[in-house]
C-alpha cells in the first residue's frame, strides 16, 4: 500500500553558528567554569572541537577576543537599560533606570563581573568596546540631560551627577549579592526596603543639589 505524500514542509535544518560568534560563546563558557585569567584560545579551540589554529582567522590574540566578550556584555546591558519602563516624568525615569541596572546585575552576573570587575584590553585596540561601553553610560546621561537641562553649563552637573547615580548602583548590587549580607542580622523588612530606599536618597540627593 503506497503512502500518501506528506504535504507539510519539512523542517528547515538549524543554521550552525559562525565561528566568530560560535567563539564569543564558547568564550564565555570558559570563563564561567574555569574563571577569567584561564582564557585562552586553545581552550576555546578545544570547546568548539574545531583546530587550534580556528579562532585566530577572527580574533588574533585572547585579548581581541576578550574585549569582544566584553562588548557584547555592554551591548547586552545597553538593551536593557533601553527596554526599561519609560517615563514622561525624568525623576520616574531615572528610578526605572537604576533598578533595570539592579535587575540585570542580578539577572545576568557573569556579565555584569566582565563588565565591572575585569581589566580591559588595551582600549586603543578595541575601539567598539569603548563605543558600547559609553553608550551604556550615555543612557544615564541623557536622562540626568532631562532632569537638568542639556546646556553646556550643566555638562559637569550631569556628569557629576551620573558618576554618584552609577556609583551608588554598583556598590548596591556589590553589598545585595556579596557573601556577607546574610551575615548582618537584618530584619526581613530592612532588605525588603533596601531598594527602595536607596532610590529614594538618590532622588532626594538630586533635588538637594538643585
Amino acid at each position: 500500500m503506497n503512502q500518501e505524500p506528506d504535504d507539510a514542509a519539512p523542517a528547515a535544518a538549524p543554521v550552525a553558528m559562525d565561528l566568530r560568534d560560535a567563539c564569543v560563546v564558547a568564550a564565555r563558557e570558559v570563563i564561567a567554569h574555569k574563571g577569567i585569567e584561564n582564557l585562552s584560545l586553545r581552550d576555546v579551540s578545544r570547546q568548539l572541537g574545531v583546530s587550534h589554529q580556528a579562532p585566530y582567522k577572527h580574533y588574533p590574540s585572547r585579548d581581541h577576543l576578550l574585549a569582544e566578550v566584553m562588548r557584547r556584555c555592554f551591548e547586552q546591558f545597553a538593551a536593557q537599560l533601553d527596554a526599561r519602563e519609560h517615563f514622561d516624568d525624568p525623576q520616574q525615569d531615572l528610578d526605572s533606570l537604576g533598578r533595570q541596572y539592579l535587575s540585570y546585575a542580578q539577572q545576568h552576573p557573569l556579565e555584569y563581573r566582565l563588565m565591572f570587575g575585569t581589566p580591559w584590553p588595551a582600549a586603543a585596540e578595541n575601539p567598539d568596546l569603548v563605543r558600547d561601553a559609553g553608550h551604556a553610560f550615555d543612557i544615564l546621561r541623557q536622562v540626568l540631560r532631562r532632569v537638568h537641562g542639556s546646556g553646556t553649563g550643566q555638562a559637569e552637573r550631569v556628569d557629576l551627577d551620573a558618576m554618584f547615580i552609577w556609583s551608588t548602583m554598583h556598590a548596591l548590587v556589590g553589598v545585595t549579592t556579596g557573601n556577607c549580607i546574610d551575615k548582618l542580622d537584618l530584619q526581613p523588612q530592612v532588605l525588603g526596603r533596601v531598594v527602595q530606599h536607596v532610590m529614594d536618597r538618590v532622588a532626594q540627593g538630586l533635588n538637594d543639589s538643585a
